[in-house]
């Protein structure tokens, strides 16, 4: 089944008012604090026909978890400040001006890898594996500073009815002064036996942008810096704690980043950031981005044990130093249990 919604102008979506207040750093948010104003508050209304969670913050839409018919779930489309489109339309929606068509099984935001016991979850080729949300999505409203949280439960099947593991995932969805952020954390749980998440590039957590926002190609503007100062083409397979985005529009600049919990394996984490649009942190595809012998980056999670990757993308005005990126990951970083998967 191929999700389908209104069709997205390429670099501003027209939707309600972007959010209009502030709702001040993470740690506000984890403490007591006035409710927050409505213009910040999510909300998240689940669709059993389209498949869908539709999130909005005051009133406009932030995103869709499309949880069925697509060979993984995925967040699309994600909507930034000022109403700017953040991901890329295609192959979701039809190709919009000055998008590219390679690289089909990038959809929205996602999170998969390339070699899970062999088995490829990253593309979408013949033979690869798909991973299928277990039952409904569970919706949990009146989070802090008017967050919001989506958990699902998936299994990553080499074949129909055969995982070779389980996960939980967790989204929190909010708004971060006046900016928007998704915090993502998911468990993968070696219920089945042991899994070898194995050394490739072609991972894992990942968003596919709106080719306004990429180093090349027809309409792109874009520019990107990480933590270490890697700017542009240099910031690809680099160790970093964020990876940030940003370009003009006719709204002003907008920008994305990623941050990599410190909890994270390997973390700082190496980045499968290119030029094109592709932007994913990948802790595993050490072999490619250092040139390692062939297995470095393999990581093994023992039967009946788990692995828990927590991220944060904040999509934001400004560039990465008028948005305060490294300032904001900081605060961010430091807050102990800030989306607890167990709980």
């Amino acid at each position: 089944m191929i999700h389908s919604c209104p069709p997205l102008r390429l670099a501003i979506v027209t939707v309600a008012a972007a959010v209009a207040a502030a709702a001040g750093h993470v740690k506000a948010q984890e403490a007591a604090a006035p409710a927050p104003a409505a213009a910040q508050v999510a909300t998240a209304k689940l669709d059993e026909v389209k498949k869908t969670v539709r999130v909005e913050i005051g009133g406009s839409l932030f995103t869709e978890l499309i949880y069925a018919g697509q060979p993984k779930p995925v967040l699309f489309p994600v909507v930034g400040p000022e109403g700017f489109l953040m991901t890329r339309q295609w192959p979701i929606l039809p190709k919009a001006p000055g998008e590219e068509t390679d690289h089909p099984h990038h959809r929205g935001l996602w999170f998969s890898h390339g070699a899970v016991n062999g088995v490829d979850f990253w593309s979408e080729v013949p033979g690869a594996g798909k991973i299928v949300v277990q039952g409904l999505p569970e919706i949990v409203p009146g989070g802090p500073g008017g967050s919001v949280t989506l958990k699902t439960k998936e299994a990553w099947e080499k074949t129909p009815g055969q995982p070779v593991l389980h996960s939980a995932t967790v989204i929190r969805l909010g708004a971060d002064e006046g900016d928007r952020y998704l915090d993502y954390t998911i468990t993968l749980n070696a219920d089945q036996g042991e899994v070898l998440l194995g050394d490739t590039k072609e991972g894992t957590m990942a968003i596919r942008v709106n080719p306004l926002l990429n180093l090349k190609g027809e309409v792109a503007k874009g520019s990107a810096v990480n933590s270490a100062g890697n700017e542009n083409l240099t910031a690809w397979g680099k160790h970093a704690q964020w990876v940030d985005y940003w370009a003009p529009t006719p709204s002003g600049v907008i920008g994305l980043a990623c941050f990599d919990s410190p909890s994270n394996l390997r973390s700082p984490t190496t980045w499968h950031a290119r030029d094109y649009g592709l932007i994913a942190a990948n802790p595993f595809g050490l072999h490619d981005f250092e040139k390692a012998p062939k297995g470095t980056g393999d990581y093994t999670i023992k039967k009946g044990e788990s692995l828990t990757l927590r991220y944060r993308w904040l999509f934001h005005t400004g560039n990465a130093k008028t948005a305060k990126i490294a300032e904001r990951w900081k605060a961010w970083a430091e807050v102990k249990g800030l989306i607890d998967p167990l709980k």
